[in-house]
C-alpha cells in the first residue's frame, strides 16, 4: 500500500444507524483542565518545545519483578523474609565474634550457597519474563518522522504526539486518538478481546474534521492540540476536546484507540498517540507485580519459630545454669573447678563476673544448638519444586498438539498450592470457551433439523449411562460429517434432509427458503472473496453472526457481496434446481442492542417486495408474532427448551412484508429520529422501530454453540464434586453468561438464580437525568437491597437442598465491592454454588479475586487468556495463564504464573494445489533458474535471497524440486516475467514491509505428481518460522509461487 491506500468507499456509518451518532458536546467536556483533566497533547509535534516540557513517558513497558538496580537489594529482601535464613545471618555475624564455637567460614559458606542458589533461580525466571517484554516492546508499527514518511518502528519509541499507521489485524502500541481509516467516513472496526473478552467487533469513528486525512502526504501541514483527561483505569470514558484550525471539538471514547486492541475489517488507520506505556488505559488496569509465598512456605516459617523458640529456652536455661555454676568456682578463693582457672579466665568463666559470663554463653548456645533450625530443609524444598516444574513442563497431559505448546511453569514458587485449591475464579472467553460459534440446528416451520451433539450433552449422557453416548462414538452422526468433507469453522451442522440442496423436497421448502434467506441477509457482515480461488469468507461484528452467514452459505444461500445500499446472494432456485444471483436493495439496518435484543433489516426484493427480516430473542420476538403468523409456535418453543438444555444459543427468526406506505411513513419518523439531537434520541429511534417490529410472521429459530473448551462440564462436575468452588468473571453481557454458565454445567435447570443489576426503570431514569450524586446514591441503595433480598432467599431455604447461583453485572459489582458492602457481597456469594460477575473490568476482576482470598483466608486460583486477566492473575494465590484464542496475552504480561502456554515459535506450513498441463521436466528445467528480486529495507540494503536446489527424479511418478530462501517476504503486490532469453522467471516483489523482521526462514518444495499421461499437479508446500507469535503467515508469497507455476505452465504450453 503507498502513501494512503486504496481508499474504501463505503459509507458504513449510514448503515450502522445506532452507533455511529457524531459527538455531541457534554457537560464532562466544561471540566478540561481542572484537576483530573490536565494532559495536553500536541499532535504532529513530539519534538516541540511545548510537547518536551511535558515530560510524559515513553512506550516502554516491562513485567519484570526486578530491574538491573533492584535485582540485589530486592532479592535479599526475599530471602531475609525467611525467618531460617535470617537466622543463620545472625549466627554468621556472630561467627566472626570470638563467641563462635566454630569458624566463620563454615557457618558462611552453607548460608551463601542456599541463598546464591535461590537467587539464580529467581534471576533466570525473571529474565525470562523480561525476554517477553522484549518482544512486546520492540513489535513495530509505522510512525511518521521529521521528514514526513511513514517508516517502522520499535513500539517502544512512540512518543506522546506522534502520528501512527496502524493497520489490519494489526495490535494498536498504545492509546490513539482515532484521526482517519480506510472508509471515507472515518470509521473502523476494533477487537477488544485483551481488553473485555468481548469477540464482538467495536465500531469506532473519528470526527468528521480529521476525517479526510487519508493519505501520507495530508499529514505534512497537520497540526491539532489535543487536551484530555489524566491516565486512569477507566476502560469506557474519555473526555477530551481537540483545537484544530481555530476550532474546538469534543472527543470521546468512540474516538479513543486502546492498546492491546486490534484493528479488524479496515485496510488501515491513522492515530495520534495520547497514552503510552504505563499511562496506558490497560496498564493502568493490571497492578504491580505482587512477591507471593506459598502455604508450605509459610507453614515451614512457622514450625522454625517453634523450633527457635525451643532452642531460645534451651539456651536460656542452660545460661542460667552455667552462670550459677561459674560464680560457685570461685568461693572465697576456693576453685572448685581448679582446672578453669577461674582466678586467672577471661569474661566468658570469669567468676566474679558471672552474669556477663551467663550472656555471653547464652549467645554461644544459640550458635551451637543451630542444628535444631533445618537450613537444608529450604534447600530440599527448593530442589523439590524444581523437578516438580519440570515435570509440570514435560507432562504430556498438558501438552496441546494443535499448536503445539507444552505447559509451562514460569515460576517454581507456588507448585504445592495447586493441591490446596478452594476457590477457582475462571475468565469465559477462550478459557472455558474456544471463542468460537457453531450453527448446530435450526428449527423451521415447527421441524427440527440438524443431528449434532453438544458437549453438554455428551457429558449428560455419560453420567446418565445415555446410549448416546454409543450414537457418538459410532453411529450416524459421525458418518454424516465425513460425508460433509473437511471441517468448517463455524459450521457443524448435519442433515441430509436439507444439505446438498435437498431442502427442495420438503414439505415446508418455502420456509426453509426464507429462514435460510433471511440468515444471510439479516446481518452486519463483509463479505472477502478470495481472487485465486473464488471462495466467500466472512468478517462479522460477532462470532454468532458470522455462523449464521456461513450456515447460509454452506446451506446454498451465499452472501458474497455487499455495498452501501445492497445485499448480493447466490441460491438455489427450486424451480430451475440452479444457482441464481438475487440483489436485495438495503433500506435500514435496526441495529441489535441488549435493550431491543433483536436485530432487522429492512430490504427491497428484486421482485419489488418491501420485507422486514428480523432475529432476536425468543422472549421480545414471540410477543411480536402477529395471530396468523404462529402456527408453529407451540413446537418451536419445544425445540428451544431442547436446544437450551443443551447449551444452545437462541435466536427466533420472523419476517413480514411491508406495505409501500407503510415503509415511507416509518422512513421519514426513522430518518427524524436518528437526526434528533435530544438527550432522549435512542428512546426516540426504540420507539419508531417498535412500531414497525410487529405482527411478525414465525420463521423458526436458529441454535448456535458456543463451543467449549475439551472437557469443560465433566471437568468444572469433578471440581464441584471435590468441594472446588468455582466464579467466572468475565467482560461479557448478562445473556451470554448465563448462556454459558448452562452450556459448561456451571448452572443448571432447576437452580435458583439471584440477579443483582442496575437496569430498573428508576435507575435509568436517573442516568438519563443526568445527576451523578443521586445515580450513585440509588444505585448502591439498589444493590444493599438486592444483596440483602438474596441473603433472606437463601436463610429461607437453608433447610432445603435448593442450589442457588448470583448472577452479578458490572455496575452492580462496582458498588458491591465497596468498602461497608463488600463483605455482605462476599457472605451471599460463599452461600451460592455458583457466581458469575459480567460486565467486569480488569480491574474488578482484580478485586473481587482479592476480596475472596481475603474473606475466606483459602487457597484461591485464577485462570484465564487474555491481557484483561493479568490483574485477577496476579492478585490470585496460584495464576494459571493459558495459550489461548486471545492471542498470547497473558503468557506476555503476567509475572508472577504458575502454569503458561510455551512462547517459543515454532515452524508451521502452509500448502497448496496448483493443476499443470505442460510436461514436468520441461517446466522443471525452466524454473530451476529462478531469480528474486526482493524490496529494499529501510535501510536501502537490497537483501540477496540465495537458491539451495534439491533432488529432482526424472523418472518415476512422483518430482521432487526444493529451494531454500535465506530471506524475508510478507506484504507485496507480485508480478511474474518470464525471461526467455535466459531461461529464467524473474519475480519482481515491488512493493515489501517488515522485510527483515517477521520470519527467520522460508523453505518451499514443490512436489509433482503425475497420475497419468494427460495432466499432473503441483504440491507447493511451504514452511516458515515466525520471529513473532501474532505475526501473520506469509498467505500472500505461496499465492505468488502458485502464480510462478501457473505463469510457467502457460508459457511453455506456447512454445
Amino acid at each position: 500500500m503507498r502513501g494512503g491506500g486504496r481508499r474504501r468507499k463505503l459509507h458504513f456509518s449510514k448503515i450502522y444507524s445506532f452507533t455511529c451518532g457524531k459527538s455531541s458536546m457534554r457537560d464532562e467536556h466544561s471540566q478540561i483542565g481542572g484537576p483530573g483533566f490536565s494532559r495536553v497533547v500536541y499532535c504532529n509535534e513530539p519534538e516541540s518545545f511545548e510537547a518536551q516540557m511535558q515530560n510524559y513517558g515513553d512506550n516502554y513497558v516491562r513485567s519484570t519483578k526486578y530491574t538491573l538496580a533492584t535485582f540485589l537489594p530486592k532479592s535479599l529482601f526475599e530471602q531475609f523474609r525467611r525467618v531460617a535464613n535470617f537466622y543463620f545471618l545472625v549466627t554468621g555475624i556472630l561467627a566472626f565474634t570470638a563467641l563462635a564455637p566454630y569458624s566463620a567460614v563454615s557457618a558462611i559458606i552453607p548460608l551463601i550457597i542456599v541463598i546464591g542458589a535461590t537467587m539464580v533461580k529467581e534471576g533466570i525466571e525473571d529474565w525470562h519474563r523480561k525476554q517477553q517484554d522484549m518482544e512486546v516492546n520492540n513489535r513495530k508499527v509505522k510512525v511518521r518522522d521529521g521528514n514526513g514518511a511513514f517508516n517502522y518502528t520499535a513500539w517502544r519509541n512512540l512518543r506522546v504526539g506522534d502520528i501512527v499507521k496502524v493497520e489490519k489485524d494489526e495490535f494498536f502500541p498504545t492509546d490513539l486518538l482515532l484521526l482517519s481509516s480506510s472508509f471515507d467516513d472515518a470509521i473502523c472496526y476494533v477487537e477488544t478481546m485483551n481488553l473485555d473478552g468481548e469477540t464482538n467487533l467495536k465500531l469506532k469513528q473519528a470526527l468528521e474534521v480529521t476525517s479526510s486525512l487519508q493519505e501520507d502526504s495530508k499529514f505534512n501541514d497537520f497540526k491539532a492540540i489535543v487536551k484530555c483527561e489524566d491516565p486512569n483505569a477507566n476502560l469506557y470514558s474519555f473526555v477530551g476536546t481537540m483545537e484544530f484550525d481555530n476550532e474546538q471539538f469534543p472527543v470521546s471514547p468512540q474516538q479513543l484507540l486502546l492498546r492491546d486492541s486490534k484493528l479488524r475489517n479496515t485496510d488501515y488507520v491513522y492515530g495520534a498517540v495520547i497514552f503510552t506505556g504505563p499511562d496506558t488505559k490497560v496498564i493502568q488496569n493490571s497492578t504491580a507485580p505482587p512477591s507471593k509465598r506459598s502455604r508450605v512456605e509459610k507453614k515451614m516459617d512457622k514450625i522454625i519459630y517453634f523450633l527457635f523458640c525451643v532452642l531460645f529456652i534451651m539456651a536460656f536455661v542452660g545460661s542460667i545454669f552455667f552462670g550459677i555454676a561459674t560464680k560457685d568456682d570461685l568461693n572465697k578463693g576456693t576453685m572448685k573447678r581448679w582446672y578453669l582457672r577461674p582466678d586467672n579466665s577471661r569474661i566468658f568463666f570469669d567468676a566474679k563476673r558471672a552474669p556477663y559470663a551467663a550472656i555471653y554463653h547464652f549467645l554461644t548456645a544459640l550458635m551451637l544448638y543451630s542444628n535444631f533450625i533445618p537450613i537444608s530443609l529450604y534447600v530440599s524444598i527448593e530442589i523439590v519444586k524444581v523437578l516438580q516444574s519440570i515435570f509440570i513442563n514435560r507432562d504430556v497431559h498438558m501438552y496441546y498438539e494443535e499448536a503445539d505448546k507444552p505447559a509451562h511453569a514460569r515460576t517454581s514458587n507456588l507448585n504445592e498450592e495447586l493441591g490446596q485449591v478452594d476457590t477457582i475464579l475462571s475468565d469465559k472467553t477462550g478459557t472455558l470457551t474456544c471463542n468460537s460459534m457453531e450453527f448446530i440446528k435450526c428449527s423451521v416451520a415447527g421441524t427440527a433439523y440438524g443431528r449434532g451433539f453438544t458437549e453438554v450433552e455428551r457429558a449428560m449422557g455419560r453420567r446418565n449411562g445415555s446410549p448416546l453416548v454409543h450414537q457418538l462414538s459410532g453411529g450416524d452422526n459421525l458418518k454424516d460429517s465425513t460425508e460433509t468433507g473437511a471441517p468448517i469453522k463455524g459450521f457443524n451442522f448435519t442433515d441430509k434432509r436439507v444439505m446438498n440442496g435437498n431442502w427442495v423436497n420438503e414439505p415446508n421448502a418455502e420456509y426453509i427458503q426464507k429462514f435460510f434467506s433471511l440468515l444471510a441477509i439479516c446481518h452486519t457482515a463483509i463479505p472477502e472473496v478470495d481472487e485465486a480461488t473464488g471462495n466467500v469468507s466472512y468478517e462479522a461484528e460477532s462470532p454468532d453472526e458470522a455462523a449464521f452467514v456461513i450456515a447460509a452459505r454452506e446451506l446454498g444461500f451465499e452472501f458474497y457481496k455487499r455495498t452501501q445500499t445492497t445485499i448480493s446472494l447466490r441460491e438455489l432456485d427450486p424451480v430451475s434446481g440452479k444457482k441464481v444471483e438475487r440483489t436485495y436493495s438495503l433500506l435500514n439496518v435496526l441495529e441489535f442492542n441488549s435493550t431491543r435484543k433483536r436485530m432487522s433489516v429492512i430490504v427491497r426484493s428484486e421482485e419489488g417486495k418491501i420485507l422486514l427480516l428480523s432475529k432476536g430473542a425468543d422472549n421480545v420476538m414471540l410477543e411480536r408474532l402477529a395471530k396468523n403468523g404462529s402456527d408453529f409456535e407451540e413446537e418451536t418453543m419445544d425445540h428451544l427448551n431442547e436446544y437450551a438444555d443443551a447449551g444452545l444459543r437462541t435466536l427466533i427468526l420472523a419476517y413480514r412484508v411491508l406495505e409501500e406506505d407503510e415503509y415511507k411513513e416509518f422512513n421519514q419518523n426513522f430518518i427524524k429520529a436518528k437526526n434528533s439531537i435530544s438527550a432522549d434520541r435512542e428512546t426516540v429511534i426504540d420507539e419508531v422501530t417498535e412500531k414497525i417490529e410487529r405482527d411478525l410472521i414465525l420463521l423458526g429459530a436458529t441454535a448456535v454453540e458456543d463451543k467449549l473448551q475439551n472437557g469443560v462440564p465433566d471437568c468444572i462436575d469433578k471440581l464441584a464434586q471435590a468441594g472446588i468452588k468455582i466464579w467466572v468473571l468475565t467482560g461479557d453481557k448478562m445473556e451470554t453468561a448465563i448462556n454459558i454458565g448452562f452450556a459448561c454445567s456451571l448452572l443448571r435447570q432447576g437452580m435458583k438464580q439471584i440477579v443483582i443489576t442496575l437496569e430498573s426503570p428508576e435507575i435509568k431514569a436517573l442516568e438519563k437525568a443526568g445527576e451523578k450524586e443521586a445515580i450513585a446514591k440509588a444505585s448502591k441503595g439498589s444493590v444493599l437491597d438486592q444483596i440483602n433480598r438474596g441473603k433472606a432467599q437463601l436463610i429461607a431455604s437453608s433447610g432445603n437442598s435448593e442450589a442457588f447461583a448470583l448472577i452479578i453485572d458490572g455496575k452492580s459489582l462496582a458498588y458491591a465491592l465497596e468498602d461497608d458492602i463488600k463483605n455482605l457481597f462476599l457472605n451471599l456469594a460463599i452461600g451460592c454454588a455458583s457466581v458469575i460477575c459480567c460486565r467486569s473490568s480488569p480491574k474488578q476482576k482484580a478485586l473481587v479475586t482479592r476480596l475472596v482470598k481475603s474473606g475466606t483466608g483459602k487457597t484461591t486460583l485464577a485462570i484465564g487468556d487474555g491481557a484483561n486477566d493479568v490483574g485477577m492473575l496476579q492478585e490470585a494465590d496460584i495464576g494459571v495463564g493459558i495459550s489461548g484464542v486471545e492471542g498470547m496475552q497473558t503468557y506476555t504480561i503476567v509475572k508472577k504464573v504458575a502454569v503458561s502456554g510455551a512462547g517459543t515459535c515454532k515452524p508451521e506450513t502452509l500448502e497448496a494445489e496448483v493443476e499443470i498441463k505442460a510436461n514436468a521436466d520441461k517446466l522443471y528445467k525452466f524454473i530451476s533458474n529462478q531469480h528474486y528480486d526482493f524490496p529494499k529495507a529501510a535501510s536501502d540494503k537490497i537483501h540477496d535471497v540465495t537458491v539451495h536446489e534439491g533432488d529432482w527424479e526424472t523418472s518415476g511418478s512422483v518430482k521432487l524440486w526444493q529451494y531454500t530462501l535465506d530471506g524475508n517476504v510478507e506484504t507485496y503486490k507480485d508480478k511474474v516475467e518470464i525471461d526467455e532469453a535466459n531461461k529464467r522467471v524473474r519475480l519482481t516483489a515491488l512493493e515489501g514491509s517488515h522485510v527483515l523482521d517477521n520470519y527467520k526462514s522460508f523453505r518451499f518444495t514443490c512436489q509433482v505428481i503425475t497420475p497419468n499421461s494427460e495432466g499432473s499437479s503441483v504440491k507447493i508446500t511451504l514452511e516458515y518460522e515466525k520471529l513473532n507469535e501474532n505475526d501473520p503467515p506469509p498467505q500472500k508469497f505461496l499465492s505468488l509461487v502458485v502464480n510462478v507455476i501457473k505463469d510457467v505452465d502457460a508459457h511453455l504450453l506456447k512454445e
